[in-house]
């Protein structure tokens, strides 16, 4: 038996039309719909950062140089970063060499700084603020020598700590389950650090 087709009405045509031109939109927005309801059940999460894997980071930024004062070429190396828990800050501490550009000798010292945490949302990336010089001593030097350098400590803290930063995030660690997130706050704990993250907008 053969099958007669009969030829679609001129309504039909036009919904079939109608439903593949809005199928095309259709399909995206569900997506963003879904991803926006991933995030809402996902929520807030929080990330531990370990001490070690922030060490290893610092270390492959030095050593660094800098020119201070336009007089002294300041090469700053070994960095340590400790966490201190009971007051939510961290210290870092550095060797450093010191050279001024009219004399032919060469200064070696250590300096310590401590500071309290802050966040970078757009660059994903956790700095040292209100940066302090804890000590600050200079090999063979006399008290009165060190107290004319300590300049020298004071703008390492204002003018360039403040810029290393302790920790970056890539991108690929702040998506979970096809949600991206945004780092939001930072606390210390024991050992490490505790990120605050939440569902990009």
């Amino acid at each position: 038996m053969s099958i007669i087709r009969l030829p679609e009405s001129k309504h039909m045509v036009d919904f079939k039309f109608h439903l593949k031109r809005y199928g095309k939109f259709a399909a995206p927005l569900m997506l963003v719909s879904l991803l926006v309801a991933c995030a809402a059940i996902i929520g807030p999460r929080q990330v531990e950062l370990p001490q070690e894997r922030m060490q290893q980071n610092l270390d492959r930024k030095f050593p660094m140089h800098h020119r201070v004062l336009g007089v002294f070429d300041v090469e700053l190396t070994h960095p340590q970063l400790a966490i201190l828990p009971d007051s939510d800050r961290v210290a870092l501490s550095f060797d450093l060499n010191v050279t001024p550009l009219l004399a032919r000798q060469q200064w070696h010292g250590h300096m310590d700084f401590s500071g309290r945490l802050r966040v970078d949302s757009q660059r994903n990336a956790i700095y040292i603020s209100d940066a302090h010089v804890d000590r600050f001593t200079m090999d063979n030097m006399d008290e009165g020598k060190q107290n004319q350098l300590a300049s020298v400590a004071n703008l390492l803290s204002d003018n360039i700590i403040k810029d290393v930063p302790v920790h970056t995030f890539r991108p690929e660690e702040l998506r979970y389950a096809g949600v991206q997130f945004v780092l939001t706050g930072i606390s210390t704990r024991p050992g490490g650090l505790v990120a605050n993250l939440q569902p990009a907008q």
